[in-house]
């Protein structure tokens, strides 16, 4: 018996035999449910509109617009939608453009198959997810800051208690509306502080403000570094 409420989930990846076989592995795991499938990113974007699915899991490369754009596009129409990047590049310019782009995981595409389901529930739970060697990079980085960024982790801007949330929020993974939400403000007022935040910080975008709150200690890092398969 399957339970009463899936995790639903877009395939995006131009080649079909990558699709069949991700809808096979995931046809395994009695709480996920594959609801659509798309080709190319302008169809990734039309199903997301249609089927409103909780994880996207989307292929970084893709004919007519790539995962990136694609990504953004689903974000800001439906923004309670996860997107889960499966890419067979590692390089660091791609998880950052990845992370830029709002995705909150990023997978190799020769991560074993339970890793992929357990990556699906953990973006959907409001986790950021990574492969295990991208994610050991990751930490990597953050120990290895510039200097000029990690003399103002020790000179802390003072933040007020709601910018601070909103901080918290944000690093977490929720989006402006969801932040609004758990905050009861408008999500047009939920941008705000977080385009105050990037100002008072001098920070740039959302992995920015992520790394700075792991550093910083605000929140515990959700990374996932244990390999399973």
């Amino acid at each position: 018996m399957r339970p009463a409420h899936r995790i639903t989930v877009l395939l995006a990846d131009d080649h079909m035999i990558v699709r069949e076989g991700l809808r096979s592995l995931l046809r395994a795991e009695r709480d996920i449910e594959v609801v659509g499938e798309a080709a190319n990113g302008l169809m990734a974007i039309k199903q997301a509109l249609e089927l409103h699915p909780a994880v996207v899991v989307m292929d970084m490369t893709m004919p007519q617009l790539n995962g990136l754009e694609a990504t953004r596009q689903i974000l800001k129409d439906n923004p309670s939608t996860k997107v889960l990047i499966l890419s067979a590049h590692s390089d660091d310019a791609y998880v950052e453009k990845a992370m830029e782009a709002g995705a909150s995981g990023y997978l190799i595409k020769h991560s074993s198959a339970h890793f992929l389901s357990d990556a699906i529930r953990g973006v959907q739970k409001g986790n950021t997810v990574f492969s295990p060697s991208v994610a050991q990079h990751f930490v990597k980085r953050q120990k290895s800051l510039p200097v000029r960024k990690a003399r103002s982790l020790t000179s802390t801007p003072h933040l007020t208690s709601r910018e601070a949330e909103v901080l918290k929020l944000t690093a977490e993974g929720s989006s402006n509306n969801e932040i609004a939400g758990v905050l009861g403000i408008s999500p047009k007022t939920a941008e705000k502080h977080r385009y105050s935040l990037m100002e008072k910080l001098d920070l740039h975008d959302t992995a920015d403000l992520t790394r700075y709150a792991i550093e910083t200690g605000i929140i515990e890092s959700h990374i996932q570094l244990t390999i399973i398969g």
